[in-house]
């Protein structure tokens, strides 16, 4: 067995003999008769588990910590209820609780008076105190609190996501007081503060690891993924959009991580889509699809790498017949590793970081494939290398075993199995002194027997790779990964079509909230954008950030926030000797705003040092913003400017104009000023030609125009 399990939880184990020993008698009866079996409704994303459970015409509500291996009771309802969704907030003060009544109790109000399918509540419980309805509606609601950063401030408010089966999601802000030195209450007298999240979605999962919500909604031939992402100070942004190629029609709204109900995943139809996203730290972005196959004797299964550009489809032909057919592949976040397991049939690893040959996937089938205490289809990955079985009501911790995976490197007959092992062992184990012995000992055994690739090759390559992987940023387009450029060999019973697929278009007011940060980190103030004094120290650190957000985002091809430019060389101006200023610009570093350059005026007196200084800028405006800005500048120096765009302008006219006069007779005229000559000599065939080359500019003569260049040639040679 090649993945490894280790119980994190299990509800009959932990939970029910803590129910036992609790509540009176009947309450028992009613447990040992199996006629209120507790089940899970949520995981938190500190690990601890919501459950429910029933007894004595009542329903209850209890939480167990993983860390301190304790239960703990949160609420009781004094009636039969079918809780449906459940999420407490990090301080454990508000639980939130959407649930639909019994049948027979539902019968009995239908008499007296409508009702409302489904209730969702926010509880005061620290102590229990007050409730408040915030839902009374006809659909199904699902409730999950936000979970700040760990180091914030507890009590001050708590943010509630409600997902509506009518296709939108909302925020409540809650704020909250502490009263009596421990009680705490809502302080929000009237409606709570919402925000309108999303709209028109047909699938939401949330991940709450990143606290992250991603969503799809229909839009002409295509669909959107969506992805929001919440922080710790209230706001929410949308991070980027994915154009999918997956037909969604007539699947139904589908709701992935927000809680277990379990009674649904029980009506569930045969034939249902398992769409789930994963990412990953190392920056893996994947969409994974299966449904349940068509023809009984194979399965077929896709998974979109949205951070590389292309998606594979993969089928494969099934090798048993004796094993129950089963409703769809269960997919498996292992950071690294996709895994696409079908229960007695194979487990599939998918390496996310380099997906474009399939030399570097696991695939097992048997006893290798066979993942111990998971025989059902309907388990979860909530978290990374974690599972959930919805079935048996246990979770668990998954990681790859090491002694599996050098038993299975030994006993490999095919190239494509030894490489992905190999690879597997150096890159994705944690790769230890003991465990690279016994790949040394491998290779050793085993140079002439891979025909496809170099071991000791990809021994070295790999094991330098992982080496410097922790100090070395982009290292894969650093280093090669493998020394196999390419393999065209097959997996026996597996096969594969790639597709180009459109890459997510970020959406960075992410670059807002870097900036946002990095002003706070340096405690900036808006005089920065006053360009008649120096850049302190703390200045040109933020200018150098910034220097090196414009960079990440230039070799993605990211969209920048208006106005980054503007402050860009705003601090370029206040921070940098003038001769390197002016090489950011000529390099494309700073890029020049007509609002600099006004600014540049307005805030700079004409000394010599910023005549030189506004002179520079100007000669490097674009044309369009050189036009508006010079009409604001009544100076010698602006005057030099319209006179330089004159001249280009008559010479551009005189280009394809023939001369008459030879060049002898051009230079009749001579100044004292030599490299004139032919400038002023030209100008006077013009005015003999009758030509106004400025009559769209302001009355300047020829004569102004030869001082002007004068003094300009003189500015610039020190003279």
């Amino acid at each position: 067995m090649l993945l490894q399990l280790s119980a994190e939880f299990d509800l009959q184990s932990d939970v029910v003999p803590w129910l036992l020993a609790q509540g009176p008698a009947a309450a028992l009866d009613t447990l040992e008769k199996n006629a209120a079996t507790p089940y899970v409704v949520n995981v938190e994303r500190n690990g601890k588990i919501i459950y429910t459970w029933k007894g004595n015409g009542s329903t209850c509500i209890g939480l167990y910590d993983p860390l301190n291996k304790q239960n703990e009771h949160l609420y009781t309802f004094e009636k039969d209820l079918h809780v449906i969704s459940c999420s407490i907030n990090n301080e454990k003060t508000l639980l939130a609780v959407s649930f639909l009544q019994s049948t027979k109790e539902e019968r009995l109000n239908q008499l007296l008076q409508p009702v409302s399918k489904c209730l969702t509540l926010l509880i005061e419980i620290h102590p229990v105190n007050n409730l408040r309805v915030l839902k009374a509606v006809d659909t199904c609601i699902r409730v999950q609190f936000l979970y700040p950063a760990a180091n914030r401030n507890p009590f001050q408010e708590s943010h509630l996501l409600l997902i509506s089966e009518d296709k939108y999601i909302e925020q409540f802000h809650i704020h909250v007081v502490t009263e009596d030195h421990h009680k705490v209450v809502i302080q929000n007298s009237g409606q709570l503060p919402r925000d309108r999240v999303a709209d028109d979605l047909i699938w939401a999962q949330w991940d709450m690891t990143e606290q992250r919500l991603f969503y799809i909604v229909p839009k002409e031939s295509r669909n959107i993924l969506k992805c929001i992402q919440f922080y710790p100070d209230e706001n929410f942004n949308l991070i980027l959009e994915a154009s999918l190629d997956i037909s969604l029609r007539n699947i139904g709204l589908k709701f992935v991580n927000f809680g277990y109900d379990y009674s649904q995943d029980q009506e569930m139809e045969p034939r249902s889509l398992n769409l789930q996203v994963f990412t990953s730290k190392t920056g893996s972005f994947c969409l994974c699809c299966s449904q349940a196959p068509d023809i009984p004797k194979e399965v077929t299964y896709s998974v979109s790498f949205l951070h590389k550009g292309y998606s594979k489809t993969f089928t494969v032909a099934l090798q048993r017949t004796d094993y129950p057919q089963v409703k769809e592949a269960a997919f498996l976040n292992l950071d690294y590793y996709v895994a696409v397991y079908l229960p007695g049939h194979f487990l599939h690893l998918l390496n996310t970081q380099h997906p474009d040959l399939m030399c570097y996937n696991l695939f097992l089938t048997g006893e290798d494939a066979r993942i111990s205490m998971l025989h059902k289809s309907s388990i979860q990955s909530p978290f990374k290398s974690a599972v959930w079985d919805c079935c048996s009501e246990r979770m668990f911790t998954v990681r790859i075993n090491e002694s599996s995976l050098m038993q299975f490197l030994w006993n490999s007959k095919l190239d494509s199995d030894k490489l992905a092992a190999l690879h597997c062992a150096l890159l994705h184990v944690r790769s230890t002194t003991d465990l690279e012995m016994q790949i040394i000992q491998w290779i050793s055994e085993n140079l002439s027997v891979c025909s496809t690739f170099d071991p000791l090759q990809e021994f070295i390559i790999a094991s330098l790779y992982w080496a410097m992987c922790p100090e070395t940023s982009k290292l894969d387009k650093l280093l090669p990964y493998t020394s196999l450029l390419y393999w065209n060999g097959i997996i026996p019973g597996v096969t594969c079509i790639t597709e180009i697929i459109s890459l997510p278009e970020l959406k960075l007011d992410l670059i807002c909230r870097i900036m946002e940060a990095v002003w706070r980190k340096y405690s900036l103030q808006s005089c920065v954008l006053c360009l008649d004094e120096r850049g302190s120290a703390a200045e040109c650190a933020a200018f150098h950030v910034m220097s090196r957000i414009l960079e990440a985002v230039n070799g993605m091809c990211m969209p920048l926030p208006p106005g980054f430019h503007t402050l860009h060389i705003g601090l370029g101006v206040r921070c940098l000797p003038l001769h390197t200023l002016l090489h950011y610009i000529d390099n494309g570093v700073l890029q020049l705003t007509e609002t600099c350059a006004i600014k540049l005026l307005k805030d700079l007196d004409n000394t010599e040092k910023n005549e030189k200084l506004k002179f520079s800028i100007f000669t490097r405006l674009p044309e369009a913003i050189g036009h508006k800005v010079s009409q604001l500048w009544n100076h010698p120096v602006n005057s030099n400017f319209i006179a330089r765009n004159s001249v280009k302008l008559l010479l551009d006219k005189l280009r394809n104009r023939q001369h008459n006069r030879p060049v002898g007779d051009r230079l009749s005229i001579h100044l004292e000023f030599l490299p004139l000559n032919y400038l002023v000599d030209m100008l006077a065939e013009v005015e003999d030609q009758g030509l106004n080359p400025f009559e769209e500019e302001d009355n300047v003569n020829a004569k102004f125009v030869e001082e002007t260049a004068l003094k300009h040639t003189m500015m610039l040679l020190g003279l």
